[in-house]
Parts: C-alpha cells; structure tokens; sequence
C-alpha cells in the first residue's frame, strides 16, 4: 500500500512547476508537499487561511496552531501569510490558483468527480472542493486505480455523489495516466511495470490510448503493442 501511493504521490509532483500556486486536497495529495523540489518556489494555499504550506513538521515540532484543511499540523515557509475563509475562497473563486491536486472516490469518462461524500456515512460537509474545481486553472485527481473491493474506481457514469461535473483535466493513479479532452477520456501514460491490458481489465470507463514516445519510460509496453492499438 506504501508504494502505491508512493508511486502516485512521485508522479503527481511532476505536475507542479516552478512559479505556482497550488492546492493540495485532503489525504492523499498532502504527501506532495513533502516531494515538491527544494528549489521550486511554490506557494501551496490552504482554504483555511494559508498561503506558504511547507512540508510535514518533525516529529516534537508541531505547533497546533498551524493546520492544514485537513486539520494536521504543518509548517510554513518564510514568507507565508494568513488570512480569514474569505479571502482564502477569493483567491480560488478568482482564478488565482494554478493547480490544483485532489483526491477521488471516483472519476468518469466525461471528467466528472466525485470525491467528498459516500451515502449513508456522515460527513460535516463538502470543504472547498466544489470551489477548487470550478475556480483553479488546472484540476489533477489523484487516487487508487481499484477500491479496497478491488472495483475500478474510473466509471462510465459516477455513481456517487459528484463534486463537479467535467471538471477533471488529468488524472493520475497508480496504474496509469489519463486526460480528458473533448473526445472522451484518454490514457497518455502507463505507470512503470503496467501493461495497456492490466488497465483495460482494471478500467469500468471507456477510453482511448495516446501514448506518446517519451512517455514509453512510465510502463513496459512495446511499441509494437502500442502501435496496434493505435491503429484500431
């Protein structure tokens, strides 16, 4: 489990570049911030009031008074700055995030996600999600290919509640890379290790395949084996 999400996490900080402003989500996606380069000047925001997260405190060094969304304690980097709900929602209602990386429940072909809420389980609400996808300039999901039941988690329709509709520009599990254009969902990398069947057989949504050549490093497929596809 610790190198699947590894895997995922080291992938989804290729995403962030230097200059940005980013938001990570709840879960999964706050293990970015301890993989961002040391040279990157990255602000990462926080809808509670925070611009300037840095990584994960040491052990002994928590300050609970510095939190995350998520409530867990975190570091900021100098320069940081604080402010009210308000402000914080501005920033991401006006367009001022880059990128933005969020956990999922689920994900359709169309792009739409689902990733705050399963029925019957009581939850305190939906966060600043719903904002996040509509407001950031780029939305990454990331999230295990299969559920705990082994049930891909990539749908033709989502059938949970949904955050936002056509709102996913890329999305990175441990298995493979998709983005989501026009013409529906489409696989542009595969994780190391993983063939275009093993997605195929773990994948409930249609998609197509668009591997280009300098992502061959990210799986084992031949070119022979993408070629083919290619051409169906």
């Amino acid at each position: 489990m610790k190198d699947v999400r590894s895997r995922i996490v080291k992938r989804a900080v290729q995403e962030i570049k230097d200059g940005m402003n980013v938001n990570l989500g709840i879960g999964l996606p706050t293990l970015v911030a301890n993989e961002i380069p040391t040279d990157y000047n990255v602000l990462l925001q926080s809808e509670n009031g925070l611009l300037g997260i840095g990584p994960y405190p040491i052990s002994g060094m928590e300050d609970p008074d510095l939190i995350n969304a998520g409530k867990e304690t975190v570091t900021a980097v100098p320069g940081a700055s604080y402010f009210d709900s308000a402000e914080s929602f501005a920033m991401i209602r006006g367009g001022h995030i880059n990128l933005a990386i969020l956990g999922g429940m689920e994900v359709s072909v169309n792009g739409d996600l689902a990733n705050w809420m399963i029925p019957e389980k009581m939850v305190k609400g939906m966060g600043g999600a719903m904002d996040l996808v509509n407001g950031a300039k780029k939305i990454v999901v990331i999230m295990e290919h299969v559920n705990k039941h082994g049930e891909s988690k990539l749908k033709n329709e989502c059938k949970l509640p949904l955050t936002g509709r056509k709102v996913v520009d890329r999305l990175i599990t441990d298995l493979a890379v998709f983005d989501f254009t026009p013409e529906g969902m489409v696989l542009v990398e595969t994780q190391k290790g993983v063939t275009i069947d093993e997605i195929r057989a773990k994948t409930d949504a249609s998609f197509t395949v668009n591997i280009k050549k300098e992502n061959y490093e990210f799986g084992q497929n031949s070119i022979q084996e993408i070629t083919k596809l290619l051409i169906k």
